[in-house]
């Protein structure tokens, strides 16, 4: 294709990292809260994380619309304080992203650190390690295989977000047209030669990534295999 803009995928780039950023630190950090703690409506707050997973990306748009919109909760305040408008920006496109991929990094962080032996903790606790060199220097580390599969796919699910970006961020040429935007308004145009264009580069980022994830678990896998028949 000649005279290509490669807006979409470097906006979807950048949407991506951001939230996959913002997914990796606040699911890590509410997953091993959570797997170390017991406490009332344990079960319902986990129920509300996973929520995106289970409802249609427009009804996730929608809610977040409402709550960010220049009228919504949380947008009329960033307006007043901040002079910060959500809806239709890439600022709105990251929200999306974050909303529908904290499930994912939630669940393969909680998988990871629920899996690991507690005695290895405590045997660092009782030679006088704190909470936080402990996560450091045995939680983390051993959870790690889990934490990447799940950074993995946040990005990838950040990547393709559809639903719910076009209710928050719409789709304005330049500033929101993420890669999965751009496809379906080049179908909706008729130009399915770029729609065709930016389906091969987002399979082919998507594959990539599945591909170097799957390669990684599997030289792991045999590193532990030799590790332990020393």
């Amino acid at each position: 294709m000649n005279g290509v803009d490669y807006t979409p995928l470097l906006l979807s780039m950048k949407v991506a990292a951001i939230s996959t950023s913002i997914v990796f630190l606040t699911g890590v950090y509410f997953a091993h809260l959570f797997t170390r703690k017991s406490f009332f409506g344990k079960s319902i707050i986990e129920s509300f994380f996973m929520l995106p997973l289970v409802l249609p990306p427009t009804v996730v748009g929608f809610a977040l619309l409402v709550l960010f919109g220049k009228k919504g909760w949380i947008g009329s305040w960033l307006l007043e304080w901040f002079d910060l408008q959500v809806v239709f920006t890439w600022i709105g496109a990251v929200i999306a992203s974050i909303v529908v991929s904290f499930p994912l990094m939630y669940q393969s962080a909680s998988a990871a650190f629920s899996s690991l032996d507690s005695r290895l903790e405590n045997a660092a606790r009782t030679m006088g390690a704190s909470e936080w060199r402990v996560f450091w220097t045995v939680a983390f580390p051993l959870a790690w295989p889990g934490l990447l599969a799940g950074l993995v796919l946040s990005f990838a699910r950040g990547l393709g977000e559809f639903g719910a970006t076009l209710m928050l961020a719409g789709f304005i040429p330049g500033k929101t047209d993420t890669i999965p935007m751009a496809i379906y308004f080049a179908v909706e145009s008729g130009q399915m030669e770029q729609a065709t264009f930016w389906v091969v580069i987002i399979v082919a980022l998507g594959f990539s990534t599945i591909m170097w994830l799957n390669w990684w678990s599997k030289r792991n896998m045999r590193r532990f295999s030799a590790d332990k028949s020393r």
